[in-house]
């Protein structure tokens, strides 16, 4: 699986592989999982975290809606399906060793279940950790 990717750390810019393939070398954790950052296509602010398996990597390609696996739920859920606050997939990214994905997304209403647009609006600021946004109404 590993070779893979040590293969396309010396790929030349444009060289393409098979997605079967890369699907089939991801190194997905001892529950079948991997994390998944969404990051704002056009700001480039990191939304949130989250988790995917094969089958959310697939319906998220498929269908152009970011999906994802929930762990507490032992089951896939469409980011907004409940909210509306869905993310339409603009690219998909695997990390060097393929052990992260990254999702850029346009993100329809806020991305975090508190309704602010981003999950990671806590900041450490010297001995304290200050909120940096509102909810949004």
């Amino acid at each position: 699986m590993a070779e893979l990717f040590r293969g396309l750390e010396h790929a030349a810019a444009g060289q393409h592989t098979a997605l079967a393939e890369v699907l089939n070398a991801l190194p997905f954790n001892e529950d079948g999982l991997l994390p998944a950052i969404a990051q704002d296509a056009e700001s480039g602010e990191v939304l949130m975290l989250a988790w995917m398996n094969l089958a959310a990597i697939e319906r998220t390609l498929a269908e152009g809606y970011a999906c994802y696996y929930s762990r507490s739920r032992r089951t896939l859920w469409r980011k907004g399906e409940t909210s509306g606050h869905l993310q339409a997939l603009r690219s998909m990214r695997f990390d060097c060793d393929g052990d992260t994905i990254l999702l850029k997304v346009a993100q329809t209403g806020p991305a975090c279940h508190t309704n602010r647009a981003s999950c990671f609006y806590l900041e450490v600021q010297g001995d304290r950790v200050a909120v940096l946004s509102e909810p949004e109404r």
